[in-house]
C-alpha cells in the first residue's frame, strides 16, 4: 500500500471553481423534487416544509434501525423520555419515572392519540419496547441489555432490567425505541405509516426517493406551524446545495465544506457533533509502549493546522475527548498529570487510517509531516475501513486515527470511554490496560445521572489523557442549510431534532 494513495487536495480557489461549474449540473438532479409543494402562508402557520436529506432510507423506515432518527427529525414518532441540551432524560411520552432497584415504573402521559386515531395506553408501549428488546438484531441502545416490560395499569408500566441500569430513562430517549400504534406491527416488519404520536404523520413513502408528511391536528403537544413536509433524499451533496441556492428547499441536511464556502452566510447553520477526531497510540507493543515517546507525539502535534487546512476552519480543535456538543465537558475538565517526553530519535512508526471519511487520509498526510518534523520516521497504511478495522483493534498499527462518535444512542459519553479505553473495551484500538483508567470509568459507568456522574466521566477522560494512548485532534460540525424564510428549525447536535412543532416557512 503506497503511504499516499489519494493525491492532495487542490487550492481551495479551484475547487470552488469546480464546483461553481457543477453546479448547474446538480442543481437539475433536484429540480422538480418538491413540484406540488408550496410554502406560502395558510391561516396560522405556513406552508408545507420542503427537505433535503442525505442519506436515504435503509431499512424502509423501521424504527429498530438508524431509520429512527429520520422519523424523531421529521417529529412524526417519539418516546417515552427526551434529552434535553446538557443529555439529561426529560418527560415525553411519560410523564414521570421512580426506580425501584432492577425495575423503573413510568407513567404515561393523558390524551395522547396516535395518527390512526387509537388511544396511547401502557399496552401499546409495552408492544413497542418488547417488540424492539426482541429483535434481531437488537436496537444499538439495547446492546447488552435485557429489558422487560410489563402494563401495570391504563397509562403505567414497569421497565426491569437484568442488573441495575442507572442510564435505562436515557435509553428510552433513543429513537429506535420510538412508541408506535398497534397498526405499525404485522409480522416482522414495523411500518410507522400512519402510526406515529408526533406533530406530523407520515402519509405517503416512495421508496427511497421521498415521503410526504402531513400536520396532525389532534397532537397532545399543540398545533404545528407547518402544514406538512415533503421529503426528497438527495444522497448527492452538490445538489442538496443547489437546491437551497435555487430555492428549491427550505432545509438541507449536511452542506458539504467545499460547497459551504460558495453559500450566502446566512442560510448555513455549524452545529457542533458529539464526534471528536483522536489519534489513538498503541501502548500495548511498538515505539508507543514508551509512555516518553506518546508525550513526544502529542507535543509534535498541530491540531490546529489540520482544522485550517483540511477542514478549511469548519471544525473546533479539541482540548480533550469530549467536546463543545456537550455543553458541561469544558467546566468540569481537570489538567491531566502527563509523563515528560523523550527524543523519538528516528523512530520508526506506522499510522493507520480509512478512506470511508474523505478527510482522514489528508489528516494522516499532515500528522506524517508533524510527527516527522518531531523526529519520527513514518509510514501511513490507508484502506477502506472494512478492510483495517480487524488489525486495528488487534493493535497492528503503532498509531491509528479515528473519527468517533463519543455519545451513543443513550446520550451519555460513558459507553464511549468505557470502549474505547478499558482494559477490556471493545474498541480498545489503543490497547490501554491501565488500573487507574479502570477505576475512573468504573466509577462513572456505575454512578447515578446527573451532576455527579459528569463529574465522574471527565475525571475518567483524565485518567485517559493522563496516559497519552489517545491525542485528541479535532470535533467536527454539521453544516445545516436553512432558507431565508424557514423559522424555527432546530440544529441538534445529536441530529434527533429538525422540525418541530415551531418550525414553518414564510
Amino acid at each position: 500500500m503506497p503511504e499516499n494513495p489519494r493525491p492532495p487536495r487542490r487550492p481551495l480557489r479551484r475547487l470552488r471553481l469546480l464546483s461553481l461549474l457543477v453546479t448547474g449540473a446538480a442543481a437539475t438532479l433536484i429540480t422538480g423534487c418538491f413540484s406540488g409543494s408550496g410554502t406560502s402562508a395558510q391561516g396560522d402557520g405556513g406552508g408545507r416544509l420542503r427537505l433535503a436529506m442525505m442519506q436515504p432510507p435503509r431499512s424502509g423506515l423501521s424504527p429498530l434501525s438508524d431509520d429512527a432518527f429520520k422519523l424523531s427529525r421529521w417529529s412524526t414518532a417519539e418516546t417515552l423520555v427526551k434529552l434535553d441540551r446538557d443529555g439529561d432524560a426529560r418527560p415525553a411520552l411519560a410523564t414521570g419515572w421512580k426506580q425501584n432497584g432492577r425495575t423503573w415504573t413510568f407513567t404515561l402521559r393523558q390524551g395522547v392519540t396516535f395518527h390512526d386515531g387509537t388511544a396511547l395506553t401502557a399496552h401499546s408501549a409495552v408492544t413497542s419496547l418488547t417488540t424492539a428488546a426482541g429483535a434481531s438484531p437488537k436496537p444499538r441502545i439495547l446492546d447488552g441489555v435485557d429489558l422487560t416490560a410489563r402494563a401495570t395499569g391504563s397509562h403505567t408500566l414497569t421497565v426491569t432490567t437484568a442488573g441495575p441500569d442507572p442510564l435505562l430513562p436515557h435509553r428510552l430517549s433513543s429513537p429506535q425505541l420510538s412508541i408506535l400504534a398497534a397498526k405499525a406491527y404485522r409480522g416482522k416488519t414495523v411500518s410507522p405509516v400512519g402510526a406515529g404520536t408526533g406533530p406530523f404523520e407520515i402519509v405517503a413513502v416512495n421508496g427511497v426517493a421521498s415521503a410526504r408528511l402531513d400536520r396532525y391536528d389532534r397532537y397532545w403537544g399543540g398545533k404545528a406551524k407547518a402544514s406538512g413536509i415533503d421529503v426528497r433524499f438527495v444522497p448527492d451533496g452538490t445538489a442538496r446545495a443547489a437546491a437551497l441556492r435555487s430555492g428549491e428547499a427550505d432545509i438541507v441536511e449536511a452542506v458539504p465544506v467545499s460547497q459551504a464556502g460558495l453559500m450566502d452566510r446566512k442560510l448555513i447553520t455549524e452545529v457542533p457533533m458529539p464526534r471528536t477526531n483522536t489519534l489513538y497510540l498503541n501502548t500495548r507493543s511498538g515505539p508507543f509502549k514508551d509512555a516518553g515517546l506518546r508525550a513526544a507525539a502529542r507535543e509534535a502535534v498541530d491540531a490546529e493546522q489540520i482544522v485550517t487546512g483540511v477542514y478549511e476552519g469548519r471544525a473546533d480543535v479539541a482540548r480533550g475527548l469530549l467536546g463543545p456538543a456537550l455543553p458541561w465537558a469544558t467546566a468540569l475538565r481537570g489538567a491531566p498529570e502527563r509523563a515528560a517526553a523523550t527524543a523519538p530519535r528516528g523512530a520508526r512508526i506506522t499510522i493507520g487510517t480509512f478512506t470511508d471519511r474523505a478527510e482522514l487520509p489528508e489528516v494522516a498526510q499532515v500528522l506524517q509531516q508533524q510527527l516527522q518534523a518531531a523526529g519520527f520516521q513514518v509510514t501511513l497504511d490507508i484502506r477502506e475501513y472494512a478492510h483495517i478495522e480487524a488489525d486495528a483493534l488487534a493493535g497492528k498499527f503503532d498509531a491509528f486515527i479515528l473519527s468517533r462518535a463519543t455519545v451513543l444512542d443513550s446520550g451519555d459519553p460513558a459507553a464511549y470511554l468505557f470502549s474505547d479505553f478499558a482494559a477490556g473495551g471493545s474498541f480498545n484500538i489503543s490497547q490501554l490496560a491501565d488500573p487507574a483508567v479502570d477505576r475512573a470509568l468504573n466509577t462513572a459507568a456505575q454512578t447515578p445521572a446527573g451532576d455527579a456522574r459528569r463529574r465522574g466521566i471527565m475525571n475518567a477522560e483524565a485518567a485517559v489523557l493522563s496516559t497519552d494512548a489517545a491525542v485528541p485532534l479535532l470535533h467536527e460540525r454539521v453544516i445545516q442549510g436553512d432558507a431565508a424564510n424557514v423559522s424555527g428549525a432546530a440544529h441538534d447536535p445529536r441530529e434527533r431534532e429538525l422540525i418541530t412543532l415551531d418550525t414553518f416557512a414564510r
